[in-house]
């Protein structure tokens, strides 16, 4: 069998090849990263209001000022501005502000965000994002309104998540409770005819808000506790000459809230009423 020579011919083909086999690599390793092949961000962006709408990044422009490729607003001026909102009660007059205020970090924790239903049932689902827990939170609710036409008060917008922590959950109740009448009506009356004697109407979406211990005994003397019951005169209190069995003097809340109501009453209490 032949040996092949280590002839100059051979070493000659074989340093031509390594070249090619250089030259051939060498572009793919030499790619530029260049920043049109970076991937751009695109906001998302609130429908467009009146004059102003609101970016993820959380800047607040007008139409005109968006840019037509990202549809994000320009970084200049505020980010997260609460431009026209209360933040005691995180609550603002209009809605894009309430949008770049509720996506400031510090305002808005991400993870408690991320839990809150976007509706009351138990099967609803959960916000996707921050921006989409804004956007959607910042829209008016049935606590913004009384009567069901009219605001209670400018500041309609709000954000806020509930706390399970007394002193962060207090500040929201008064600010939830903002504009509204707290009455004892007098016993045996309803909280419509109580309502109605102060020259206003009963607001049954606050009751609910009432419906607590500590807020119960803010208004009321409680001298008996305060006891779970059932009933459509609670938020209430036991009249002091009431019979034993039902324990006078306490002050009583239900745990079943679909049976509140403005008309309820009963001979032996007084109610705890919000009017407006």
């Amino acid at each position: 069998m032949p040996k092949f020579q280590n002839s100059p011919r051979i070493n000659l083909i074989l340093q031509l090849l390594l070249l090619f086999i250089l030259q051939s690599t060498h572009p793919v390793s030499a790619i530029r990263k260049d920043v049109s092949l970076q991937q751009k961000h695109y906001c998302q962006t609130t429908v467009q209001g009146r004059f102003f709408l609101t970016d993820d990044n959380g800047h607040v422009c007008d139409a005109f000022s968006l840019d037509p490729l990202s549809h994000c607003c320009p970084e200049k001026g505020d980010q997260f501005s609460c431009h026209g909102c209360n933040l005691v009660s995180q609550c603002c007059n209009s809605y894009e502000f309430c949008v770049s205020c509720c996506l400031n970090p510090v305002m808005t924790s991400i993870e408690l965000a991320l839990k809150v239903k976007i509706a009351k049932p138990v099967t609803a689902g959960t916000y996707g994002s921050v921006f989409d827990f804004c956007a959607g939170r910042c829209r008016h609710n049935s606590e913004s309104v009384v009567h069901e036409n009219a605001y209670i008060s400018n500041f309609h917008h709000c954000f806020s998540i509930q706390s399970n922590s007394s002193g962060s959950s207090s500040t929201q109740l008064e600010a939830r409770l903002a504009g509204i009448n707290i009455i004892i009506g007098r016993q045996g009356e309803s909280c419509d005819s109580a309502c109605k004697s102060e020259g206003q109407s009963c607001v049954p979406n606050k009751l609910a808000l009432l419906n607590q211990c500590d807020v119960i005994q803010k208004y009321m003397s409680c001298k008996g506790a305060c006891l779970s019951s059932i009933g459509a005169d609670q938020p209430a209190e036991v009249v002091d000459d009431a019979p034993k069995h039902l324990n006078p003097g306490a002050c009583l809340y239900t745990r079943t809230q679909s049976v509140l109501s403005c008309d309820g009453s009963h001979t032996h209490t007084k109610r705890l009423c919000p009017c407006a």
